[in-house]
């Protein structure tokens, strides 16, 4: 055999042996799949065989998209028709849209945007782990809400939900500070804050201050109460922190319009095993939502466990969506998951008026400057009574 034909017969070799490698990887990966979905719809499987009116009959664990490296911050896009959410490593925004089972990168270069929501008008406002800041993209430019408190930047903004009033809350615990690639500068107040911004004002106001590290976050469908899921049990190796999400009982100012937002005592809502709680989400009937270390738990409005949702994969984050609202969405590890649900969530109604929480959500509180704004110009008194 000469030369060239060894050389040409070691090449074969080695590309037959690769092309052997390539197959038997792409079989495990497909049968990894195949059983993560059937421990995933065995496990749906058992929670609808339970009396629960969670999900709808014959709901399976669907996964549409994997190709993220930590999913997080999803929310559905009315407008667009499309999911969307954070692949925080790799530093840009995803989009999914139903008719074509596509993922698409939105945008790059975002700043490792993590959580997000709607506010009143359907723009999605997020939280930016970079630029320490809260932000409202509305699909042409993204525009700064709020990057600072009493002279210091933010932590690392976490989760967001936008109110009836307008009013911005989000959460300020330090994890995007400790993951910083680029030793940016650390703290600029001590403490994790759970912060409201007036957009009248323009102010950010710490309304929660006694939540060791403040994650995801929700109302409940009238907003007399707040839901914070507490995580500084994440990154402790002594086992201490918590692990659990509070609750909080929202001041009505309605007798006095000028009063400032409140928050009353906290109180236990549920303690979450295993691992911590992150994004939580509150349906229409007022169950919350919550994501685990290793499924999606519920709980009734008094506190009571009511299922679970088990996946194979680290879970993160959750939102309801889909063209009526139906389709829970969960991002876990490098996925994103649908579940098809019966409920929606509580602000279907603010934001599509006509459905059930039309009529039990709280009117918004008018302040002062809202006032005198109505009596310049009566559309901003009916915009503020919406």
């Amino acid at each position: 055999m000469s030369a060239r034909t060894e050389v040409e017969h070691a090449e074969a070799e080695h590309a037959e042996a690769e092309h052997a490698e390539a197959e038997r990887t792409e079989a495990e990966r497909t049968e990894a799949e195949r059983t993560d979905v059937d421990r995933t719809e065995a496990a749906v499987a058992d929670l609808l065989a339970t009396p629960s009116d969670l999900l709808a009959p014959g709901a399976r664990a669907e996964i549409v998209s994997d190709c993220s490296a930590w999913s997080e911050g999803p929310v559905w896009m009315p407008d667009l028709g499309v999911l969307r959410w954070s692949d925080i490593p790799n530093n840009r925004i995803m989009h999914w849209r139903p008719e074509t089972g596509e993922t698409t990168v939105y945008r790059e270069q975002v700043g490792n945007t993590n959580g997000r929501t709607l506010d009143n008008e359907g723009r999605a406002v997020q939280c930016c782990n970079h630029r320490r800041s809260i932000e409202r993209d509305d699909g042409s430019a993204v525009e700064l809400i709020a990057d600072r408190w009493a002279g210091g930047r933010f932590n690392s903004p976490n989760d967001v939900v936008v109110a009836a009033d307008g009013g911005i809350w989000f959460t300020d615990p330090p994890y995007g500070l400790r993951r910083n690639p680029e030793g940016l500068a650390g703290r600029e107040y001590e403490g994790n804050f759970v912060f409201r911004y007036d957009p009248v004002s323009q102010v950010s106001t710490p309304i929660i201050r006694d939540v060791e590290e403040p994650n995801g976050l929700a109302f409940s469908p009238d907003e007399g109460v707040l839901y914070v899921a507490d995580s500084s049990r994440v990154h402790r190796a002594d086992g201490s922190g918590n692990h659990c999400v509070w609750a909080y009982d929202i001041a009505d100012n309605g007798t006095d319009p000028d009063a400032p937002v409140a928050a009353g005592p906290r109180r236990l809502f549920a303690e979450i095993s295993p691992g911590v709680p992150d994004g939580l989400r509150v349906d229409v009937q007022g169950r919350v939502w919550i994501t685990s270390l290793d499924a999606v738990q519920v709980f009734a409005p008094d506190g009571r466990a009511l299922g679970r949702i088990p996946l194979p994969p680290t879970v993160a984050n959750l939102c309801f969506g889909g063209i009526d609202g139906h389709d829970l969405f969960i991002a876990a590890t490098t996925r994103i998951y649908r579940v098809r649900t019966t409920t929606t969530d509580a602000t279907s109604a603010r934001l599509h008026p006509g459905s059930a929480r039309a009529s039990t959500a709280r009117p918004a509180t008018e302040t002062h400057a809202d006032r005198t704004a109505a009596a310049a110009d009566p559309r901003t008194a009916e915009r503020n009574n919406r």
